[in-house]
């Protein structure tokens, strides 16, 4: 973290209750066990390492927790509903006992632009235990990989970002905490030209964004798969909204 900040970033850092490698069932790990206080131990060493390194930082705790594919979502690994948001004021509960007040709470689900994911209402923790809001969300357009097909920015986004800012949390700023477009079925470079246009004006909630830059399971996420791609993302951030800080 200290070798980011010296970069002049704030770290953006993913926390999740699993051991790694992951895998969907994983019964040392379930909701149930945070909350019965388990690995209070690991977690309060964990928050007073935190204090003490003491500057801030973007803490994403159990992303994804609408989908059922990570051991903390609701319906998986014998969780049960109601255990993730008491889980997560478990969580930090702890950080506040111990006086780490420098993480920067990140609730982070997935984009559901077909509508099929768990209720994200009801995986609020509320208000006081969350500070900033938080989508991830891919483009896998056609790439045999993950097959699927073409999704814009906005057809992937817009659904989920109104939920969150018109109906759960419309005072908290939003980053998006995941995200990246394939090569294939369609324009990357127009998919980026397009995000970076329609940020500042239609999504004005979003504060930051964290590209997926990573070759991963077949897909060519990062920006650097062709000139054309590199070209737009490099003229997309130049403009003023991209410029300043947080």
């Amino acid at each position: 973290m200290q070798t980011i900040r010296s970069h002049g970033a704030i770290p953006f850092f993913s926390w999740s209750s699993q051991s790694i490698p992951s895998s969907e069932e994983q019964p040392d790990y379930q909701l149930g066990d945070v909350i019965s206080g388990r690995y209070d131990g690991f977690i309060r060493d964990w928050a007073t390492d935190a204090k003490r390194w003491g500057h801030p930082f973007f803490l994403r705790f159990n992303w994804e927790m609408n989908g059922d594919w990570f051991p903390w979502a609701e319906g998986a690994n014998g969780n049960r509903p109601g255990e993730f948001v008491r889980a997560w004021r478990h969580v930090h509960d702890i950080f506040t006992a111990a006086g780490a007040g420098n993480p920067i709470w990140v609730w982070c689900p997935n984009v559901d632009f077909e509508g099929n994911l768990q209720d994200l209402r009801a995986l609020y923790p509320g208000n006081d235990y969350v500070e900033w809001t938080c989508l991830d969300g891919y483009n896998s357009g056609t790439n045999p990989a993950k097959q699927d097909r073409w999704r814009s920015f906005d057809q992937l986004y817009r659904r989920s970002y109104d939920e969150v800012v018109n109906e759960i949390a419309p005072t908290k700023p939003m980053i998006l905490g995941e995200i990246a477009s394939t090569e294939q079925g369609g324009s990357k470079a127009q998919w980026i030209a397009e995000m970076l246009r329609d940020l500042p004006t239609e999504y004005p909630k979003v504060r930051g964004l964290v590209w997926f830059d990573k070759f991963e399971n077949g897909m060519d996420w990062p920006i650097e798969t062709s000139e054309s791609a590199i070209e737009a993302f490099a003229a997309g951030i130049k403009g003023r909204a991209y410029a300043g800080g947080l």
